[in-house]
């Protein structure tokens, strides 16, 4: 086979990839095989032979199979790796059988390959198998980016992120990590006593947020859809229901919007509802939650991200907004009693404000320019302007703000809770009003959800209601200084 190899292969690095495989189709006939049974996977192997001395041979066969990721005299010795780590293959004339041996020319940096063989370990203390089978399981076309470039393009990586992970044990952990941090959402919720439950991705009323929302066509029923930008008209629904007194949902968004590091137009959310609750038990959970997520990750609550150390070791910070511009500005809110008074009071300071902005807005503008950045630690924001809003109860005693807060960390939002609205008149005049404010934007599409209003009017309990961002969390849990760095595959624009 080497000498028929020698004598056949361009020097194009595709094309000869091309050839190999049509020879090893006349030579060994099916190339991607169905099945391959292996006994164990490298990171196992590894973990069970940990303690074996160098230059030690068992008298053990195991059967392996992984990428072929580096190859050394000839094929004589190879690395494979599979997703658990890396093993090393040797292949020589002492070990492996002709057979086997006159693979080699055909094994490129890249395949997938089979091995059984015996364990042992070198002299250098490399874990390696002595092949006596080898079987090719695929045979790939396309060569690796080479490795000590890896991908360096962060466009590239990510538009090709199957080859952002191959070549980058950093991007491929974050991701083995975002999945931890969601199946421990789901176990922490679950062991709290919640409900998981599923709610529509398809809206024919949108709503839920404020958002420009993606519009699709269903061809049966006739029907102009959305898909949906928050599914928490549908979670209230499911208290209303008696379904459980505890429901959450980890769920994909769509809001047709712009894209930035810390925003995507697809995203994840966990959105939780809990009857005979407020904001308070809300900010409890969240701690609970985000300390036991760090545990997990990390085994610790302190978590480096970039240069700073974030500890989510509760009870977090706790402030109300009025108190944190004042602390920050020296503009007491809660003295000014005037949109008038407010607008006047934030051009005083430096600020440029729009002529018809109320009170809350003035106070939210402030806070967002000069105390979010300052949130460095988790922190809980509370007591918000019921301005901006709508579903949320109000103080008492100051009915121009709300039972709501906002849980900061690294100056970026990450949660959002209420002490939820269930007054069902109160609930139709609030959202009447989101909707005229919303058409005069120009948002002539927006209708108000009447099967939802209907529902609350049916009676809904008492609840704390609280939405995280999970991209945003997996970020900070992970070190990613960008969204798009824990979404496997963020939309992007066409390659020119």
């Amino acid at each position: 086979m080497t000498e028929k190899l020698e004598t056949a292969l361009s020097s194009d690095v595709t094309e000869v990839r091309a050839q190999k495989l049509k020879l090893l189709r006349e030579q060994i006939g099916d190339v991607y095989p169905a099945h391959f049974h292996r006994t164990i996977t490298n990171g196992a192997l590894a973990d069970m032979y940990e303690a074996l001395e160098p230059d030690v041979v068992t008298e053990d066969v195991v059967t392996v199979a992984g990428r072929v990721f580096s190859s050394r005299n000839s094929g004589m010795f190879m690395d494979i790796r599979d997703a658990s780590g890396k093993i090393q293959i040797f292949s020589h004339k002492d070990t492996t059988p002709e057979d086997a041996r006159a693979l080699l020319p055909m094994v490129d940096i890249g395949d997938i390959i089979g091995v059984t063989g015996v364990v042992r370990r070198t002299k250098r203390g490399e874990l390696t198998i002595n092949a006596q089978e080898i079987t090719m399981l695929t045979k790939a076309l396309l060569p690796m980016p080479e490795k000590w470039h890896g991908l360096s393009d962060i466009e590239l990586r990510y538009r090709k992120r199957h080859l952002d992970i191959l070549t980058n044990e950093d991007s491929k952990l974050r991701f083995q990590q975002r999945a931890r941090i969601i199946s421990g959402i789901r176990r922490f919720m679950e062991e709290d006593g919640f409900m998981e439950v599923e709610t529509p991705m398809l809206h024919s009323v949108y709503g839920g947020a404020t958002a420009e929302p993606f519009k699709t066509h269903h061809n049966t029923l006739k029907l102009d859809m959305y898909l949906r930008i928050a599914p928490e008209l549908f979670l209230k629904r499911t208290l209303v229901s008696g379904l459980s007194d505890k429901v959450f949902e980890i769920n994909r968004n769509f809001r047709n919007e712009g894209v930035s590091t810390r925003h995507n137009p697809e995203f994840t959310m966990m959105e939780c509802y809990w009857a005979y609750a407020d904001y308070e038990d809300i900010m409890d959970l969240v701690e609970r939650l985000f300390s036991s997520l760090a545990m997990a990750i990390h085994g610790s609550t302190d978590v480096t991200f970039g240069d700073k150390t974030l500890s989510f070791a509760g009870p977090f910070k706790r402030v109300p907004m009025p108190d944190a511009v004042k602390d920050v500005t020296g503009i007491d809110f809660l003295a000014i009693k005037t949109d008038e008074e407010a607008r006047a009071a934030a051009k005083a300071a430096g600020f440029e404000v729009e002529k018809d902005w109320t009170w809350g807005e003035c106070l939210a503008f402030i806070f967002e320019e000069k105390v979010e950045g300052t949130l460095v630690q988790p922190s809980h924001v509370t007591h918000f302007p019921k301005d901006i809003s709508p579903f949320a109860k109000e103080v008492p005693g100051e009915p121009r703000l709300v039972e709501r807060f906002e849980t900061y960390c690294n100056a970026w939002e990450v949660g959002n809770a209420f002490s939820e609205l269930n007054d069902p008149e109160e609930q139709r005049r609030r959202m009447v009003e989101q909707l005229e404010q919303a058409h005069a934007r120009g948002e002539k599409e927006k209708q108000l959800d009447d099967d939802f209003l209907d529902a609350i009017d049916q009676g809904m309990p008492p609840a704390g209601g609280l939405g995280i961002g999970v991209d945003r969390l997996v970020m900070l849990l992970t070190n990613a200084p960008s969204i798009r760095d824990v979404i496997l595959f963020p939309a992007r624009r066409k390659a020119d």
